[in-house]
């Protein structure tokens, strides 16, 4: 059992509150059923019901919230199986579509569930089950009654990657110590860049270090080599970029200067990855606007020559998209998004280009751009940057800071393991 530590009334209220989550469970989960929020053949484990064995042995839980946070962990478990060989892990995370993308990426020994609803009985279940002996949170999503129960039970908990806005940290400040009781149960916690560790110290976390962004240590993801040599083989000859994880602002930019560079050089093939596949109808009908002719990659197509646009309608395959590419849009820069992961682009040699906001990502790109690895590209400005001579050279020195990172983990890695419980 854990030593106690305090209790306000904000937690207090949340756990007295939280068995009623169990009771609206069903009826959530079924219209999230219907709206193709959730997974039919796993979303009994949003109750906790598992739908693998647990592996013999010690096993590390570690939780993110979406695609991206996921995906980030991959390189943490790495360094963390490289000093303990024998060490199984568990990622959980919420959103469907993480799921979807990490079932191709996952590292050795490593078993993916979604985090159970955060009502008692579900996460009773849940950890009777796994029996972790370390669990490691990731950036900014912390479940009340997870962490509480996982504390409870004597699971050392480690909150890493902390990121945490200002706005973020208005919020949490108004929520009458509830964070802070939180943060007080967690034995390590590791922050982004400076202003998160300041933010996290206010309210209340004790330790706090600045440990860098994990996306940029990463590994590189995966591209099935059968795909890889097709889609090759269909865009041999063409000067292909990619336009990732875009949202409607981005693809404004991406299709003027798409049609700007194929009216100049009918080679020129964009690949267009909406961060949202959901919106392939939508963007379809502005390709057709624009009058670039596209290919659907959710249809099965592949572009021929007279195409301008490969439309991938897809998940999980950016890192196929990348391999082809000779650059990439990293979206979110031009929608008041704050902008998205620009590492899976370094490390698999694209060249890097994104707009002027990266609020969420402002480390990130100011190691890209002192070492100038990347183009912040205004608006109006994306055709002129595609064509700048000097993009593998960026593509270059974009790689070799992934690669000092993935070395930079290993004590991070010690240092969690020595939470291990026996």
């Amino acid at each position: 059992m854990a030593e106690p530590v305090p209790m306000g009334l904000a937690l207090r209220a949340y756990l007295a509150a939280s068995p009623l989550i169990a009771l609206a469970g069903p009826l959530v989960l079924r219209r999230r059923l219907a709206r193709g929020k959730e997974d039919p053949a796993r979303v009994a484990e949003k109750r906790g019901h598992p739908s693998a064995p647990r592996p013999p042995g010690q096993l590390i839980w570690l939780h993110a919230v979406g695609l991206g946070e996921v995906l980030a962990l991959r390189g943490l478990i790495t360094a963390l199986a490289r000093a303990e060989p024998e060490l199984h892990f568990l990622i959980t995370s919420s959103a469907r579509s993480s799921a979807q993308v990490i079932a191709s990426n996952l590292p050795p020994r490593t078993r993916h569930q979604f985090l159970p609803l955060d009502a008692p009985r579900y996460l009773a279940r849940f950890l009777d089950h796994w029996q972790p002996a370390l669990s490691i949170w990731a950036e900014q999503e912390l479940w009340p009654g997870a962490v509480v129960a996982a504390h409870a039970r004597g699971v050392p908990l480690a909150l890493v990657n902390a990121r945490m806005t200002d706005a973020g940290f208005a919020r949490r400040a108004k929520a009458g110590g509830l964070y802070g009781d939180l943060l007080a149960r967690f034995a390590r916690i590791t922050a982004q860049d400076a202003r998160s560790a300041a933010h996290l110290r206010a309210l209340g976390g004790d330790g706090v270090w600045v440990s860098g962004s994990l996306k940029s240590a990463a590994p590189p993801l995966a591209a099935d080599p059968a795909t890889l040599a097709a889609a090759k083989a269909a865009v041999q000859g063409r000067r292909v970029w990619v336009a990732a994880s875009t949202h409607p602002g981005d693809e404004t930019q991406a299709l003027a200067a798409q049609a700007a560079l194929w009216a100049q050089d009918p080679r020129w093939l964009l690949i267009l990855a909406p961060r949202d596949a959901a919106r392939a109808g939508a963007i379809a009908a502005r390709l057709t606007d624009a009058r670039l002719p596209f290919a659907r990659r959710s249809l099965g197509r592949v572009p021929a020559s007279g195409d301008a646009v490969w439309l991938a309608d897809t998940y999980g395959e950016l890192g196929l998209w990348y391999r082809l590419a000779e650059a990439a849009l990293i979206g979110g820069g031009f929608d008041s998004i704050g902008g998205h992961n620009p590492w899976e682009a370094a490390h698999l040699g694209a060249a890097i280009l994104h707009g002027p906001d990266v609020a969420n990502f402002i480390a990130d790109y100011k190691a890209l751009q002192d070492e100038a690895a990347a183009i912040a590209v205004a608006p109006g400005a994306l055709t002129a940057a595609l064509q700048q001579p000097d993009l593998h050279h960026r593509a270059a020195r974009a790689q070799a800071i992934v690669t000092r990172a993935a070395d930079a983990l290993d004590p991070l890695a010690a240092d969690l393991l020595r939470l291990v419980r026996p």
